[in-house]
């Protein structure tokens, strides 16, 4: 719980500016740019054209945040409310021998077939791997009875996720490293929305490796793990920015990282204080006009190299050689959408033996969401408003990019649709058309003289359909409005139907038929208390979901974890057919949101779920904590048997809270579902019991806890 707090507490942060005050002044550099609907991407002709449009917009940002700081503006933090899913394969990986394997194994939970996705556990039935802390940790886990560790393999910096090629034996690994880069990062926003936005820098971490959140550069590692017990690296790429997502297709692997714009040294963004001059208004303007000038001077003087150092290619050899980047391989849309780089980095693992060639595509822009198909990736990233004005509505840029080439990612078309996405699931391509739930926001302006707080920002959530026209995202067809004064928390679309949740006091479920793209329809609606936060469908007439059981009220006195399956054989009458609720008031599991936590085991309807609780014991507090693998049984005609769990609460016993960290906890995070065997993965260790006896674990491997 504590991890997921810190990241959304970090995501969460966005920055805005209080306009419509009486009195104050309307600047040129806060005026809001218009909303583009035929939006599209356009490739600089020049390096001297991508470094003009960097700075423009650099000194842009620049002044319209120093603009907001006269007459008595000023800027706030405010959370958006935006809540941060592999067929089985049998089998182990090659040139080892031995068992054959499990005749059937859960992977990684998917969104798309044959799009695999990063995390920090993969397997392939017969060994696991896991990233924790600053190493990889190799396993030989088939027979289960035999779980061992074969290997560990550090990594530099702080890894986050990997892709497993169990054809080519290949890991990839994305890590964050700090490298001493000049200039200030720019931190504290997530672009656009209501409450415009610009980005801050950070001067405080500047040279002093302030850890993963300030990490400037993200490291790919390629390891060869077709002899377990001895990985070797044979290839380390480094590229500026910081990893977003990861897809695998075949032998393709797409990385998609983001890069803040660092700002000059000596950039500033605040006056520096004194009380003669904040106390008097004409002296704080003449110092904000000059300091204008001052910051300009030095944006303008930055070289295109200080803006997008150029990253390195490292081969196993130890040879270094720069990642040249092609100017032309830049784009920017015709419509404002923030400060930064999202760049995807291809690698084609079958182009060689060792290196695999390095392919870059970059847009100028702030970081959104990111779905991916089997033939192309999408780029969602939201209007970039500078200021808030009455009746302001939320849009979404999208961003289709062609990825059926092997080892290159080449854009194709763009489109805009009213709203934002909750997560990935909000899109979906199905026989060429784009499906998109979003929810949309219409601001108020808040007046601080009102003696009534008046917040009057509405909301209300549809589906969108698009199709790809002559370089455009043409809407098909929309449905209608949904669900006044809530947003979306989930949503997922399965074939023709499309399912979304959405929430304030009760968890509406909407069903909609996405057989004619120019109509979509919403033809049915079930409401109950509480909200889902994942949807994962069996097959074509059943939902099965994770969400939070709420008081109708939407307080907490009742909340616990819940949960649910529904019928939806009849859409317009979808029925919610049995639950089971999970936990006190502080239950939390990572698959409330992190679809790759929760693992559904088709072939023998089998469900896991990492769980967490506690319960205050005034005589031992550590007794207090559950870290379990919670196992059921699902059934679409009995509902829900829990088989057992596989506990971890002794871990927090061995290892004591000093060591846990933000993104070290030794709580159960993931799992692995192999024949009659059932794995337990934390950042602690890996737990194996057989799913007849889960209290009575067969195996267990520790991992060292990383140095505070």
């Amino acid at each position: 719980m504590i991890r997921q707090w810190k990241r959304s507490a970090w995501m969460g942060v966005v920055v805005g500016v209080v306009a419509g005050c009486e009195g104050s002044k309307t600047y040129p550099e806060m005026e809001n740019e218009p909303v583009q609907m035929k939006a599209r991407l356009e490739a600089f002709d020049s390096c001297a054209a991508l470094e003009t449009f960097i700075e423009d917009t650099a000194t842009k940002q620049m002044r319209a945040y120093l603009e907001s700081t006269r007459n008595g503006g000023y800027w706030f933090s405010v959370d958006d409310g935006a809540i941060p899913p592999s067929a089985p394969t049998a089998g182990g990986s090659g040139g080892e021998g031995g068992s054959r394997g499990p005749d059937n194994h859960t992977g990684t939970n998917n969104q798309v077939e044959g799009v695999h996705e990063a995390d920090f556990v993969q397997n392939d039935g017969t060994h696991i791997f896991v990233l924790s802390g600053t190493r990889l940790y190799l396993h030989r886990s088939w027979p289960a009875e035999q779980l061992t560790l074969a290997a560990t393999l550090d990594i530099e910096g702080w890894p986050s996720q990997m892709l497993y090629d169990e054809a080519r034996h290949r890991l990839v690994i994305a890590s964050q490293v700090f490298e001493e880069r000049p200039g200030y990062p720019s931190l504290g926003t997530r672009g656009g929305g209501l409450t415009g936005g610009a980005d801050m820098p950070a001067p405080g971490c500047v040279g002093r490796g302030c850890g993963y959140a300030y990490s400037d550069t993200m490291k790919v590692t390629v390891v060869d793990v077709s002899a377990v017990a001895s990985p070797q690296v044979v290839q380390q790429v480094y590229l500026p920015g910081n990893y977003l997502s990861a897809r695998r297709v075949d032998g393709t692997v797409r990385f998609v990282l983001s890069d803040a714009f660092r700002w000059p040294a000596g950039v500033k963004m605040a006056v520096d204080y004194s009380r003669e001059v904040y106390e008097d208004k004409d002296k704080l303007n003449k110092a904000i006009d000059a300091l204008i000038v001052q910051n300009e001077k030095l944006i303008r003087e930055q070289t295109l190299a200080l803006w997008r150092p150029e990253g390195r290619n490292v081969s196993s050899d130890g040879a270094s050689h720069p990642l040249s980047s092609d100017c032309h391989r830049f784009f920017h849309a015709n419509a404002p959408l923030g400060l930064g780089f999202v760049t995807v980095l291809s690698l084609d693992l079958d182009a060689a033996e060792g290196a695999a060639p390095v392919d870059r595509t970059s847009v100028v822009t702030y970081p959104g969401q990111l779905y991916a198909s089997a033939e192309s990736l999408y780029l969602a990233t939201p209007h970039w408003w500078w200021r808030t004005d009455a009746a302001q509505k939320d849009f979404s840029y999208l961003h289709k990019f062609d990825i059926r080439e092997v080892g290159k990612t080449t854009y194709v078309a763009s489109g805009t649709v009213e709203g934002t996405l909750v997560n990935q699931f909000s899109l979906d391509e199905h026989e060429g058309v784009l499906r998109v739930a979003t929810t949309v926001r219409t601001a108020s302006l808040w007046d601080p003289s009102s003696p009534v707080s008046s917040n009057d920002t509405t909301t209300y959530s549809r589906v969108v359909t698009l199709g790809e026209q002559d370089g455009q995202l043409v809407e098909l067809g929309r449905s209608e409005d949904l669900a006044k004064g809530e947003r979306i928390f989930s949503a997922r679309f399965v074939g023709d139907r499309g399912y979304v949740v959405t929430f304030r006091q009760v968890d509406p479920l909407f069903t909609f038929d996405l057989s004619d793209p120019a109509h979509p329809r919403k033809v049915g609606e079930l409401k109950i208390p509480g909200f889902s936060t994942y949807i994962h469908p069996l097959g074509t007439t059943h939902l099965l979901t994770l969400g939070e059981d709420r008081n109708e009220d939407g307080t907490w006195t009742n909340r616990a974890l819940k949960l649910s399956l529904f019928d939806v054989s009849d859409l317009a009458h979808p029925k919610e057919t049995f639950t089971h609720r999970l936990g006190s008031m502080s239950s939390y599991s990572e698959a409330l949101y992190e679809h790759k936590a929760f693992n559904y085991f088709a072939e023998k309807k089998l469900l896991a779920i990492p769980f967490t609780d506690f319960i205050y014991s005034p005589t031992d507090y550590w007794s207090g904590f559950r870290s379990d693998l919670l196992v059921f049984r699902v059934d679409t005609a009995t509902g829900f048997s829990p088989v057992g769990s596989v506990s971890m609460g002794d871990v927090y016993r061995t290892l004591d809270n000093p060591q846990w960290s933000w993104n070290w906890q030794p709580q159960v995070r993931r799992s692995v579902m192999a024949d009659d065997y059932v794995y337990a993965i934390t950042d602690a260790g890996v737990r194996v019991a057989k799913l007849e006896s889960l209290q009575t674990p067969l195996a267990t491997t520790l991992f060292q806890a990383p140095t505070p």
